[in-house]
């Protein structure tokens, strides 16, 4: 698989700034790119409507403040096999760039192979830009690269028939920590007490003296 052109560029644009050109106007936020132009710059709506209308062009979006892409429209023109994908607003998508995260000494069962980011599936990369940068250190091999994708595909199908949120899975996972913490601490139960020590006798009474 080689990388297109337009790939790297994109990882390096800055979104979410207001357009210089429409900067009055209503929608002048750049939060798309195209892919057609090799300008590298984020455009607004108003700039795709009337300059980019017939090019290719992905909507970049925000989660955490980071910049993210959805899954089904940017692997229409590339392979994001082995990127771990999010549910965010019932929406599939992937990360554009690496995330920082603190180190941890909790054992991480998957790991970006590039930043190490832990991972909630068996994927190789966190992020787009992380993939990129695992190709140019393998020599970029499509072959290779070939392979992971007819893996990944298996993979990700079965996530999928398993779980369709990531949510989902996340309250499933605290769940069963809750159950096996309960588990490990059992409520102290009450001594018993035998029920006739519980029965108070009654007050005796004499019979009325018959007169």
């Amino acid at each position: 698989m080689s990388v297109p052109q337009w790939v790297e560029p994109l990882l390096g644009t800055t979104f979410f700034t207001t357009c210089s050109t429409h900067r009055d106007a209503a929608r002048s936020e750049c939060n798309m790119y195209c892919l057609d132009c090799s300008g590298g710059d984020a455009i607004c709506f108003y700039c795709h409507s009337s300059r980019h209308k017939d090019h290719q062009v992905l909507q970049i979006r925000r989660s955490s403040y980071h910049d993210v892409v959805r899954a089904s429209e940017i692997q229409k023109v590339l392979d994001i096999s082995g990127v771990q994908t999010y549910v965010i607003n019932s929406a599939r998508v992937i990360f554009l760039n690496e995330r920082p995260q603190p180190k941890s000494g909790n054992r991480i069962a998957h790991a970006c192979e590039v930043c190490r980011r832990s991972l909630l599936d068996p994927f190789r990369f966190c992020s787009l830009g992380c993939k990129i940068a695992g190709m140019k250190g393998n020599g970029d091999d499509p072959r290779s690269f070939a392979r992971e994708a007819k893996n990944d595909e298996k993979t990700t199908g079965k996530i999928r028939e398993g779980k369709s949120s990531r949510r989902v899975s996340m309250r499933e996972r605290e769940e069963l920590h809750e159950s096996s913490r309960r588990d490990k601490n059992p409520p102290k139960s009450l001594p018993l007490v035998p029920s006739s020590a519980r029965r108070r006798k009654g007050i005796p009474h004499r019979a009325p003296f018959g007169s």
